[in-house]
């Protein structure tokens, strides 16, 4: 569950920024960050594979709520740090103007 909900996260947060015009919001950099859990997630599948073997496409339904709360949580600390590095950024100028007032 994990790969799947960071692979979607991954999926549509590349849509948006191709589908962008400028990048202003660092939707690249939030891609990224989502591909690269991705793809730590299915290295850490392809290896749960090996050593599970067909046990590993039977998982208990505790097992999938725990990685579903994980998946969520990879997600949403994706989005804070893409957050915290939007308002250091600051692209529209907004934070600037709020500290010369």
């Amino acid at each position: 569950m994990t790969l799947l909900i960071t692979a979607l996260a991954a999926v549509v947060s590349t849509v948006i920024w191709y589908t962008r015009k400028d990048d202003r919001m660092q939707l690249g950099f939030l891609s990224l960050m989502f591909w690269g859990a991705s793809l730590m997630w299915l290295v850490d599948a392809i290896f749960e594979f090996i050593e599970l073997k067909a046990e590993y496409f039977t998982p208990a339904p505790e097992d999938m709520l725990n990685d579903s709360f994980l998946g969520l949580s990879v997600v949403v600390l994706g989005l804070v740090v893409w957050m915290i590095r939007l308002l250091i950024a600051d692209p529209n100028g907004k934070i600037r103007k709020a500290i010369k007032r």
